[in-house]
């Protein structure tokens, strides 16, 4: 057997070792389709609608943006690794359910409702996440039976406990105002109001971001979505990364429940059905794909922040709001090519 030296004057490279330039790295980010997107929506919007850009405006769309951010970002998570969670919009309810039910009727601090409803909604995430590593049936089924078990949940234990589909007001409790402050109070900047679900937003996306690029549990996420036996082969501990994923799920369930709860005093049974695809929108227009392997948590913010600038731009500009989900459809399926053709580009600049 003969071998084939090097041709003199060109010694041999490792191609892992070759400089990648800037621009191929920009080409290659995931949330650049969706930041594109952000762009042309917000310069759209701010010539359509004349108080868009005004600051009161401007906090508005970061609001709507937070309340469905939050739950965008671990979504985001769970998809890159590869799974889906049908669950997600109901479960937020759940946990605000089971934090007022639970304070009411055992007449406690409020505080002490809270911890309870953290402790069963991620429960409600360990759950989806043992069934799908413990059984054959794929994700999309297993959250499926999930959500419409929670759904029934909810109706059923509220209609029983409170007589009406409803919680009863627990703002005299001992512990709402502080429980308040820190999921639904107000901060001022100058004359402007933001909520603070702007900055648990914020908050997650930078812990987000910091797991899937500086530790090694982001790296299994990439793995387990890229492929999850050939992860097995390289030894990724593929169960635990995906129950811990369903419970980042459900934390972010939890924070947006407390909010929904302590916002409005009391919480409908009924709500939270439907908003599951929302979340996976905004997860999908910021570059996640369906299939698993790629993705960021920033690209997921942008877009929950495009759903907020459409569904408030919308609003400011005098249109009839029964027009939203054709621009959230229309917004999706554009996103979706653009997503494919930057990473096309990028593949062939490599």
């Amino acid at each position: 057997m003969s071998t084939t030296a090097p041709a003199p004057g060109k010694p041999a490279t490792d191609e892992r070792l070759l400089k990648t330039s800037p621009l191929k790295k920009f080409l290659g980010r995931p949330e650049l389709g969706s930041v594109v997107g952000a762009v042309a929506v917000f310069l759209f919007f701010a010539v359509v609608a004349d108080s868009f850009l005004r600051a009161a405006s401007l906090a508005t769309v970061l609001y709507a943006a937070s309340t469905i951010g939050i739950m965008a970002v671990p979504v985001a998570l769970l998809m890159i690794g590869g799974e889906f969670d049908l669950s997600a919009g109901v479960m937020v309810t759940t946990s605000a359910l089971i934090s007022s039910m639970f304070s009411y009727q055992m007449t406690a601090n409020v505080w002490v409702g809270v911890g309870v409803s953290l402790l069963a909604t991620l429960a409600i995430g360990v759950f989806n996440g043992v069934m799908l590593i413990r059984t054959d049936p794929p994700s999309f089924i297993i959250t499926l039976g999930t959500f419409l078990m929670l759904t029934g949940m909810n109706l059923g234990f509220t209609k029983l406990i409170s007589g009406t589909v409803s919680t009863k007001s627990i703002s005299d409790m001992e512990g709402f105002s502080s429980a308040k402050d820190v999921f639904a109070s107000t901060i001022t900047i100058g004359d402007v109001d933001f909520k603070i679900t702007i900055v648990w937003w914020l908050a997650m996306i930078a812990v987000a971001t910091w797991i899937l690029l500086r530790t090694r549990a982001g790296n299994w996420i990439f793995a387990v979505g890229g492929g999850e036996q050939a992860a097995r082969a390289v030894g990724v501990p593929v169960g635990r990364t995906k129950i811990g994923l369903y419970m980042g799920v459900a934390f972010g369930a939890w924070v947006s429940g407390q909010h929904l709860l302590f916002n409005y005093d009391v919480v409908q049974s009924g709500e939270g059905v439907g908003n599951e695809l929302i979340y996976i929108i905004a997860a999908v227009i910021g570059g996640c794909l369906i299939t698993g392997g790629y993705g960021s948590a920033v690209g997921a913010a942008v877009g929950a922040l495009i759903f907020g600038m459409t569904s408030k731009g919308i609003v400011y500009a005098e249109w009839n709001p029964d027009w939203f989900k054709f621009f959230l459809g229309a917004m999706l399926l554009l996103a979706t090519l653009l997503n494919a053709w930057v990473r096309k580009r990028a593949e062939a600049t490599k």
